[in-house]
C-alpha cells in the first residue's frame, strides 16, 4: 500500500493497515465522525476515504480558552492499485473506526482479464 501523506490528515486520521492471505484490512480512526459524514471512492488506482465534519456554531458569545476540536473536511488515499474496483471493497463504520477491506488480486485473477492483442499476418 502507498499512502500519499498530508501532515495534517494523516494526524487526522490515524491507520493501521494488515494483510491476511486475501485482502488487505485498514482500521481508520475517525472520532466524532457519523457514517453520513464519510466518502470513499475508487479513482486512478487510489482509494480516497473523505470525511467531513460541520459543526453549529451557535457558540459565539462563548468565550472559549482553548477550543481543539476539529470542523472542516480531511481526505486520505492509498494506492491499491488499478484492478480493484469499489464493489470489491467491504466498508464498516462502528465506534469511530472505519474498517475496509480490499482485496488482493492474484496473478491468475490478473491473468484472467488480461486481454491479449490480435497480431494479423
Amino acid at each position: 500500500f502507498f499512502d500519499r501523506k498530508d501532515r495534517m490528515n494523516y494526524n487526522l486520521m490515524k491507520t493501521d493497515i494488515r494483510e491476511d492471505e486475501n485482502s488487505y484490512l485498514l482500521e481508520v480512526d475517525l472520532p466524532g465522525y457519523s457514517k453520513d459524514d464519510i466518502k470513499i471512492d475508487i479513482t486512478d488506482g487510489y482509494l480516497t476515504i473523505n470525511a467531513k465534519v460541520e459543526k453549529e456554531n451557535n457558540d459565539e458569545k462563548k468565550n472559549y480558552v482553548r477550543r481543539e476540536r476539529f470542523t472542516g473536511e480531511v481526505s486520505r488515499s492509498f494506492y491499491v492499485g488499478d484492478d480493484i474496483k469499489e464493489d470489491e471493497v467491504k466498508a464498516n463504520f462502528k465506534n469511530g473506526i472505519l474498517t475496509l477491506e480490499v482485496p488482493k488480486l492474484s496473478l491468475e485473477d490478473k491473468k484472467k482479464d488480461k486481454k491479449y492483442i490480435e497480431i494479423s499476418e
